[in-house]
């Protein structure tokens, strides 16, 4: 690729930059609203909404977001190779694969968990800090790959207009 970042390039780039900011999102409004909020319920009703939180969520308006995230990042710093913004990207997609990561390997698990059975109590304390503990992190690996995605964009839109 050329020091030009193409149309389609800066597209990708876009959508990944979107793509990012609404997971971001999302899961900052968890950290800083609806886990709080829920704190101050009593054990099953706690339990009983983030049982309902979990089910709803898996739809595909939110996997289109959440999936989309980092695969499109991924064909972003694929498409930045040789860029001026490339290391931007490519930052990006390895903060972003790790908020996947611990989205998979902590969150998931634990939402799995708070199906099982035994009192609400007991599933809400092997639930509740790790859960809001792991969702901070990623809600601040999201937020950091969203500003390196940023930056990338600034970088890419100074790269293409210096070649018009």
């Amino acid at each position: 690729m050329t020091q030009t970042t193409s149309r389609s390039g800066r597209l990708v780039l876009g959508a990944a930059t979107v793509t990012t900011g609404l997971i971001a999102g999302a899961f900052y409004v968890f950290a800083c609203g609806v886990m709080p909020a829920l704190s101050r319920s009593d054990d099953r009703v706690y339990v009983q909404v983030m049982r309902d939180i979990n089910d709803v969520i898996q739809n595909s308006v939110f996997l289109l977001g959440f999936l989309g995230a980092p695969v499109l990042t991924a064909v972003a710093a694929w498409q930045a190779r040789g860029g001026p913004h490339r290391r931007w990207v490519w930052a990006a997609l390895t903060t972003s694969a790790l908020a996947f990561l611990v989205t998979v390997a902590f969150n998931i698990p634990l939402n799995d968990a708070l199906t099982g059975d035994g009192s609400y109590g007991a599933l809400r304390e092997e639930f509740e800090d790790p859960w809001v503990v792991w969702n901070v992190v990623r809600a601040g690996l999201l937020t950091v790959a969203l500003g390196l995605l940023v930056k990338a964009t600034g970088k890419a839109g100074a790269s293409s207009s210096k070649a018009d």
